[in-house]
Protein backbone atom coordinates (compact mmCIF):
# COMPACT_ATOMS: atom_id res chain seq x y z
CA UNK A 1 0.00 0.00 0.00
CA UNK A 2 1.57 3.43 -0.99
CA UNK A 3 0.22 6.84 0.64
CA UNK A 4 0.66 10.02 -0.66
CA UNK A 5 -0.96 13.44 0.77
CA UNK A 6 -2.19 16.26 -1.11
CA UNK A 7 -4.04 19.40 -0.08
CA UNK A 8 -6.85 20.79 -2.10
CA UNK A 9 -6.22 24.20 -3.59
CA UNK A 10 -8.38 26.44 -4.91
CA UNK A 11 -7.82 25.90 -8.66
CA UNK A 12 -8.72 21.69 -7.79
CA UNK A 13 -12.27 23.53 -6.22
CA UNK A 14 -15.85 24.53 -8.33
CA UNK A 15 -18.07 27.72 -7.55
CA UNK A 16 -19.22 25.86 -4.31
CA UNK A 17 -15.72 24.85 -3.01
CA UNK A 18 -16.05 21.61 -3.22
CA UNK A 19 -13.26 19.19 -5.34
CA UNK A 20 -14.56 19.08 -9.15
CA UNK A 21 -15.28 15.59 -9.65
CA UNK A 22 -12.62 15.19 -12.91
CA UNK A 23 -9.90 16.40 -9.80
CA UNK A 24 -10.23 13.17 -8.46
CA UNK A 25 -8.56 11.61 -11.14
CA UNK A 26 -5.75 13.77 -11.30
CA UNK A 27 -5.17 13.27 -7.65
CA UNK A 28 -5.08 8.99 -8.25
CA UNK A 29 -3.15 9.86 -11.14
CA UNK A 30 -0.40 11.09 -9.31
CA UNK A 31 -0.60 8.22 -6.64
CA UNK A 32 -0.46 5.80 -9.15
CA UNK A 33 2.63 7.64 -10.37
CA UNK A 34 4.22 7.40 -7.01
CA UNK A 35 3.29 4.17 -6.24
CA UNK A 36 4.97 3.11 -9.48
CA UNK A 37 8.32 5.32 -8.56
CA UNK A 38 8.41 3.92 -5.19
CA UNK A 39 8.02 -0.05 -6.20
CA UNK A 40 11.66 1.04 -7.96
CA UNK A 41 10.08 1.83 -11.59
CA UNK A 42 11.28 4.68 -13.27
CA UNK A 43 8.58 5.39 -16.23
CA UNK A 44 11.23 7.65 -18.30
CA UNK A 45 13.88 4.83 -18.79
CA UNK A 46 11.34 2.07 -19.00
CA UNK A 47 9.93 4.42 -22.28
CA UNK A 48 13.79 4.90 -23.11
CA UNK A 49 14.94 1.45 -22.26
CA UNK A 50 11.77 -1.16 -22.67
CA UNK A 51 9.79 0.82 -25.22
CA UNK A 52 6.72 0.48 -22.63
CA UNK A 53 4.86 3.23 -21.33
CA UNK A 54 1.25 2.97 -19.53
CA UNK A 55 -2.06 3.88 -20.00
CA UNK A 56 -5.32 3.76 -18.23
CA UNK A 57 -7.40 1.40 -19.92
CA UNK A 58 -10.66 1.22 -17.61
CA UNK A 59 -11.92 3.14 -14.93
CA UNK A 60 -14.43 2.59 -12.13
CA UNK A 61 -15.35 5.25 -9.99
CA UNK A 62 -17.57 6.25 -7.10
CA UNK A 63 -17.60 9.59 -5.49
CA UNK A 64 -18.77 9.54 -1.68
CA UNK A 65 -18.28 12.63 0.10
CA UNK A 66 -17.29 15.88 -1.53
CA UNK A 67 -13.86 17.89 -0.50
CA UNK A 68 -13.32 21.16 0.13
CA UNK A 69 -10.61 23.75 -0.57
CA UNK A 70 -7.88 23.26 1.93
CA UNK A 71 -8.34 19.88 2.73
CA UNK A 72 -5.46 17.39 3.50
CA UNK A 73 -6.37 14.44 1.61
CA UNK A 74 -4.29 11.10 1.75
CA UNK A 75 -4.05 9.13 -1.60
CA UNK A 76 -3.96 5.49 -1.32
CA UNK A 77 -3.02 3.40 -3.97
CA UNK A 78 -2.17 -0.93 -3.70
CA UNK A 79 -1.46 -3.23 -6.40
CA UNK A 80 -4.64 -5.62 -6.75
CA UNK A 81 -3.82 -8.12 -9.77
CA UNK A 82 -1.55 -8.69 -12.34
CA UNK A 83 -2.47 -10.06 -15.96
CA UNK A 84 0.48 -10.59 -18.84
CA UNK A 85 -0.08 -6.52 -20.08
CA UNK A 86 -2.49 -4.84 -17.21
CA UNK A 87 -2.25 -3.56 -13.37
CA UNK A 88 -5.00 -2.88 -11.32
CA UNK A 89 -4.76 -0.75 -9.37
CA UNK A 90 -7.59 0.29 -6.60
CA UNK A 91 -7.63 3.91 -4.92
CA UNK A 92 -8.87 5.60 -2.17
CA UNK A 93 -8.80 9.43 -1.66
CA UNK A 94 -9.56 10.19 2.11
CA UNK A 95 -9.43 13.13 4.68
CA UNK A 96 -8.76 11.84 7.66
CA UNK A 97 -10.38 8.44 8.81
CA UNK A 98 -13.51 9.20 5.90
CA UNK A 99 -13.41 7.42 2.40
CA UNK A 100 -14.10 10.56 -0.08
CA UNK A 101 -13.17 8.90 -3.21
CA UNK A 102 -12.63 5.08 -4.18
CA UNK A 103 -11.41 3.65 -7.50
CA UNK A 104 -10.62 0.20 -9.25
CA UNK A 105 -7.97 1.38 -12.09
CA UNK A 106 -7.00 -1.03 -14.63
CA UNK A 107 -3.45 0.43 -16.80
CA UNK A 108 -2.53 -0.82 -20.02
CA UNK A 109 1.29 -1.79 -20.73
CA UNK A 110 1.86 -0.24 -24.58
CA UNK A 111 4.68 0.23 -27.05
CA UNK A 112 5.83 3.24 -27.91
CA UNK A 113 4.40 2.61 -31.68
CA UNK A 114 1.00 2.18 -29.46
CA UNK A 115 0.38 -1.50 -29.76
CA UNK A 116 -0.53 -3.25 -26.74
CA UNK A 117 2.27 -5.62 -24.89
CA UNK A 118 3.89 -7.79 -22.46
CA UNK A 119 4.71 -5.98 -19.06
CA UNK A 120 8.06 -5.81 -18.76
CA UNK A 121 10.07 -8.00 -16.25
CA UNK A 122 11.19 -5.68 -14.32
CA UNK A 123 8.07 -4.24 -13.29
CA UNK A 124 6.69 -7.71 -13.25
CA UNK A 125 9.36 -8.18 -10.64
CA UNK A 126 8.78 -5.16 -8.66
CA UNK A 127 5.26 -5.32 -8.38
CA UNK A 128 4.74 -9.09 -7.91
CA UNK A 129 4.83 -8.58 -4.01
CA UNK A 130 2.22 -6.38 -4.11
CA UNK A 131 -0.57 -8.72 -5.33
Amino acid sequence: MHEMDIRVYYEDTDLAGVVYYANYLRFIERGRTEALRAAGIDQGRLKAEEGAVFVVRRIEADYLLPARFDDLLNVLTRVEALTGATVVMAQEVLRGPEILFRARVTIACMGTEGRPRRLPGVVRAALAGSV
